[in-house]
Order: C-alpha cells, then sequence, then structure tokens
C-alpha cells in the first residue's frame, strides 16, 4: 500500500513539474452519474491528444459495429485483483466495478472548415502510442458502461467545443456534420447521439431478462491483434496477462470473426462477420427480434438466416419484395433494401446511424449473389 501511494504521489508531482494538472486515476463510481467524463479517470487529455488512464487497456474489434463513418477508441478497467471470466460464445463475465468506455471521433480534413469530418471506411486509425491527437481528430461523445451491484448501466457524454472534456448528456443530441470523401464529395448528415435509455435499443441482447449487457467484448471479436504502446500482442492474451480475463484459451483455438475487409477471407465469412456485429445482439433467439425468426448470429443456418424466408413482420421495411435473402439476387432480397435505406421506418438497424454504409451494403450483396439456391 505505502508503495503505491507513493508512486501516485511521485506521479502527481511530475505532472505539476510539466506544468499539467493532475489527473483523476480510473474509478470505479459505484452509483450516481458523475458530471464529467474526466471523473471515472479512463480518459483525459494530456499533451494535445486523448491519453488513457493508468492501467486502462484499449481494444478493437475485427469487425466493428458501423455508426456513420465514425471512429471508436474502445478502452476497458478493471478493479485491482479482479478479472473478467472467459466465455467462447457469450460476452465475457466482467466483475462489479468494470468500466468499459467507446469514444467516437472523426479525422479532420485539410479543408479546417468547422462541422466537416473525413469520410474513412478503413485504415488510418490514429491512436498510436496510446495517444490519440486532438489536432487531427473531431471528439463526438464516449458512452460508459458500468459493471454496478444491480448490472450493466449505460452512461453518455458529449465532448464540449473545447475538446478538452465530455459532458454528462443523458437526454441525446444532434451534431450536424458533413463527410468529406477521399474524392472531394461532401454529404451532409446529422450525428444521432442517443439518450441513455435509448442504449437498451442494442445493450439488451435478450428480451426475457431485459438486462443491459456489452456487445463487443466476446472472443470472437476480440481475437486479433492491436498495436499497444509497447508493441503488437494480440488482445486475447493481452488482457490474460494483465490481468483483466482469466481461463481464456490459447489464441489459435479461441473463435475468430473474419475482418470485413480481409482480401484473404471468403467473403461469406466477411459478410457473416459484419452481420454478426451489426446485427445479432437483436437478430437471435433471445433477442429483441426474436420473433422475426431471422437470426444473424455465426452458426446459424437454414431459414432462420434468412435464405428463402418469408418476412414476418416487417411491414414497410420489406420493399415489396418476398423473402428476407433470395439467393443469387440481393436486389430481390429484403435485408439488403433495409441496409441500402435511410428511412426510420424501414432501416437497418433501427437506430444508430443516420448514413448509408455503402461498403457494407456492397459486401452482403456480394455475398448473396454467390448463393445458390432457388425459393420458387
Amino acid at each position: 500500500m505505502i508503495g503505491r501511494c507513493w508512486f501516485g504521489l511521485l506521479s502527481i508531482l511530475v505532472l505539476f513539474a510539466c506544468g499539467e494538472a493532475p489527473v483523476t486515476p480510473p474509478t470505479y463510481h459505484e452509483e450516481g452519474n458523475p458530471p464529467l467524463l474526466s471523473d471515472w479517470g479512463q480518459l483525459h487529455i494530456r499533451k494535445g491528444g486523448l491519453a488513457l488512464g493508468d492501467t486502462v487497456s484499449p481494444y478493437d474489434l475485427n469487425t466493428a459495429l458501423f455508426t456513420d463513418y465514425a471512429h471508436k477508441l474502445r478502452t476497458i478497467w478493471i478493479p485491482e485483483g479482479k478479472s473478467a471470466a472467459y466465455h467462447d460464445k457469450d460476452v465475457f463475465d466482467f466483475p462489479v466495478g468494470s468500466v468499459i468506455t467507446k469514444t467516437f471521433y472523426y479525422p479532420l480534413p485539410a479543408s479546417g472548415i468547422d462541422g466537416e469530418v473525413v469520410r474513412q471506411d478503413k485504415g488510418g486509425d490514429l491512436f498510436v502510442g496510446g495517444h490519440l491527437p486532438l489536432d487531427q481528430v473531431k471528439l463526438i461523445e464516449t458512452r460508459i458502461l458500468v459493471r454496478r451491484d444491480a448490472g450493466w448501466e449505460a452512461i453518455p457524454y458529449r465532448w464540449n467545443d473545447d475538446q478538452t472534456d465530455a459532458i454528462l448528456h443523458r437526454i441525446g443530441d444532434i451534431v450536424p456534420l458533413t463527410l468529406v470523401s477521399a474524392d472531394g464529395t461532401r454529404e451532409a448528415f446529422n450525428y444521432v447521439m442517443p439518450d441513455a435509455n435509448q442504449c437498451a435499443s442494442c445493450h439488451v441482447p435478450d428480451s426475457n431478462t431485459r438486462a443491459l449487457s456489452p456487445i463487443g467484448p466476446k472472443a470472437r471479436h476480440l481475437n486479433r491483434d492491436f498495436a499497444y504502446a509497447d508493441g503488437v500482442q494480440n488482445q486475447l492474451v493481452k488482457l490474460t496477462e494483465v490481468g483483466y480475463l482469466s481461463d481464456a484459451p490459447e489464441a489459435v483455438v479461441a473463435p475468430r470473426n473474419a475482418y470485413w475487409f480481409d482480401g484473404e477471407a471468403s467473403v461469406e465469412a466477411r459478410a457473416r462477420s459484419y452481420l454478426d456485429i451489426n446485427c445479432s445482439h437483436c437478430h437471435s433467439p433471445t433477442g429483441p427480434a426474436d420473433t422475426s425468426g431471422l437470426f444473424l448470429e455465426p452458426e446459424t443456418v437454414g431459414p432462420n438466416l434468412g435464405i428463402c424466408k418469408l418476412p414476418i413482420a416487417a411491414g414497410a421495411g420489406t420493399g415489396n419484395r418476398a423473402w428476407d435473402i433470395r439467393p443469387g439476387h440481393p436486389g430481390d432480397s429484403i435485408l439488403v433494401y433495409r441496409m441500402d435505406n435511410a428511412k426510420p421506418d424501414e432501416m437497418m438497424p433501427e437506430i444508430g446511424r443516420s448514413t448509408i454504409h455503402r461498403e457494407g451494403v456492397e459486401l452482403v450483396a456480394e455475398w448473396i449473389s454467390a448463393l445458390e439456391g432457388d425459393c420458387s
């Protein structure tokens, strides 16, 4: 205990010597909603960039959920002496006190025009060496999931205009932005920050318990390499090494989803990985969309995967198409119609985006085009 206290005092003295105020160490708040993101100590502004708190571990997913081309910095922190229990399929069993953050941001274009952000679908990740440079990005929001005694709770924070801290913002927000493509084309849209209650639209994967849960921290999503500040390492190995994960098998035998842009993976593996992370938290036998009969988890086969399946309750979302998936005919498939749509009563997912993910639509359409079969 004396050693840890001395280390903390030394860190404070160093920060003062460098002209920077001390930061809050990673902290678990067992109740309430702290007014500032910095109160949690998970992330802080240092040397012109967004940095992680001490012992906070960054992570990424093999294939990530689409949110209007936003980039995301994800982190995990678990109090000392505790760890998450490994599961092959389900979300890891995190102990009370665990804090997971997800920060949404965009790279800035050369134009320097306020409200313009770069439309970039892959590559170019700016979080390098544990540091996200503020002169190259626009921070939008940070969402916190905290594991308390009664279960997981979601607490949203909106970054201020000065990009110095994020403020508790439980009522949601609309942020007008313009996506700037590499060829100079511009697409104006409204980035919609959900309110605290809307978090349940995605983070309640079991319609029976109605309990909030993380989505990404599953073996198949995390089984990949990550460029940590101290070198590249497999994430399952790293989380085990730092004491955040217990009983994990070797990475080579753990499940692994494909990276949806991996040219060496099959189109089917990439498309199924994309549908898994974007859709299966609702479209599963226990999810909020269980009555649809369309299940998009990796192990699903046959009619429940949507192949030659008639819609049950899609309404206007069918686009006058007869089947969820018609093999060889993406244009006749409801799945593609709903993905290639931004109308609130027709698009899928129903929340979390205001734009159409053109590259995602193309990938799923390519997979359906290669499917064999005849629904007639």
